[in-house]
């Protein structure tokens, strides 16, 4: 641990980064919120709509990569401005009558532009914390997600039952273009670290070693599986409610909003628990990877009872539960790359991470489709669907106790690379 002290406007620029993830979340939902009204006005069947959903992660994780390179050279302050205008440009079509093709083809541009934004915001959010001091703001960085849908579904959900669905993508284009211009008044790049070629005695770790670390692999493990859970809230909850469930669009606007207030609170209390485990002398192992990876196991026990009770309560317990509390491992997982990832490589090992777990975006809403498709009702299509989702998450939980040791891993590559710069 480097015991440096915080820049002054560490937590500003936090702030903003909080910011650029509500923005990039509320995007993310949108399909999801708007999909019985975007399956009736453009005749789309189940499989249809999943391919939809699909589309978003088209381009999402190849971007992710190229960017992830592109930022080990450049600031991270230009790069996000670049994102942020793609992400609101992208939205306008959307506001006219649109064909199944035009959503498709702006969606895949939304989800290009889109794929670097955690891993780019945790590089740049890194360049104004010390490692002993960024499990929190990565855990604040990460509330960007479930506050973008806590405060997108409910007013997002008015603009679609009061007026329109397309109207919705209108008024997100808006809210990027808002935060582009704050940003490029108040962005800053932060003074920790530098960019690669400002760090030339850097020695650096080849990639092969990085990418093939069992802490690498355990963390992209276990994130798979959280990520299913997640792409399926953004696109199935919603439908899953009104179609599966029988309440109203209105209704299920405000039920929506549930997961994400819980997995809120599961990300800010695992944040919080994780940094006061790391200064009462835990190993990173317990403080990060255990931590990480346990709830991910529990919550996939709980989401496989879905299908064994009755009652639309108790089965919306069940998944806001099981899979809100998937939220832990993406607060620990780029902290723990960041121990053992010598500076000058740490944006393209987070971003490749990124692509590699969200490949879960693309297979799962299309699996759900296809599984409600060829189901004997929709309901029990979606109560298998949920079934696969809590095996494969009790899957990649177990798999990441197992893998993820972050303080063995640093030791072991610092030890064959003659000790190269952490930060």
């Amino acid at each position: 641990m480097t015991g440096q002290p915080t820049p002054k406007g560490a937590w500003r620029i936090t702030f903003l980064l909080f910011l650029f993830m509500v923005v990039n979340f509320a995007d993310k939902i949108v399909v999801g919120l708007a999909g019985v009204p975007i399956m009736n006005d453009l005749k789309l069947d189940a499989q249809q709509f999943g391919e939809l959903g699909s589309s978003f992660f088209l381009l999402f994780s190849i971007s992710a990569i190229v960017v992830g390179f592109i930022v080990n050279r450049v600031a991270t302050r230009w790069v996000l401005l670049t994102m942020a205008i793609i992400w609101s440009l992208s939205q306008f079509p959307m506001v006219g009558t649109v064909s199944f093709t035009t959503l498709l083809i702006c969606r895949i541009i939304l989800g290009a532009g889109e794929g670097p934004a955690f891993s780019v915001a945790v590089h740049a959010i890194y360049k104004w914390f010390p490692d002993e001091k960024r499990t929190l703001p990565t855990a604040i960085l990460s509330q960007g997600s479930a506050f973008g849908v806590i405060l997108a579904v409910p007013s997002l959900n008015w603009v679609i039952v009061n007026y329109s669905w397309h109207h919705a993508f209108g008024v997100l284009g808006v809210v990027g273009l808002m935060w582009v211009v704050a940003w490029l008044f108040l962005g800053k790049e932060g003074p920790l670290v530098s960019t690669d070629a400002e760090v030339p005695d850097e020695r650096r770790i080849p990639y092969f070693q990085l990418l093939t670390s069992r802490t690498f692999i355990g963390c992209v493990a276990a994130t798979f599986g959280a990520y299913w859970a997640l792409s399926l809230g953004l696109t199935w909850f919603t439908p899953f409610i009104v179609q599966g469930l029988g309440f109203s669009q209105k209704q299920a606007g405000l039920i929506s909003v549930l997961p994400w207030v819980f997995g809120a609170s599961i990300v800010m209390l695992t944040g919080w628990i994780s940094q006061v485990m790391l200064a009462k002398g835990f190993t990173t192992r317990g403080a990060r990877g255990v931590l990480g990876a346990a709830p991910l196991v529990a919550g996939g026990c709980i989401l496989a009872m879905l299908p064994h009770v009755s009652g639309t309560g108790l089965q919306v317990a069940l998944l806001v539960i099981g899979s809100g509390l998937c939220g832990s491992i993406y607060v620990v997982c780029p902290p723990m790359l960041g121990e053992f990832t010598p500076v000058s490589q740490r944006g393209a090992v987070i971003a490749i991470y990124g692509a590699l777990y969200t490949l879960a975006g693309i297979i799962a809403p299309l699996t759900m489709g296809s599984v409600i498709k060829h189901a004997a009702t929709p309901l029990d299509g979606y109560m298998t669907g949920f079934t696969i989702n809590a095996a494969i998450m009790v899957t990649s939980g177990l798999l990441g106790l197992l893998l993820l040791w972050p303080n063995s891993e640093r030791a072991r590559l610092a030890a064959a690379a003659a000790q190269p710069k952490f930060a």
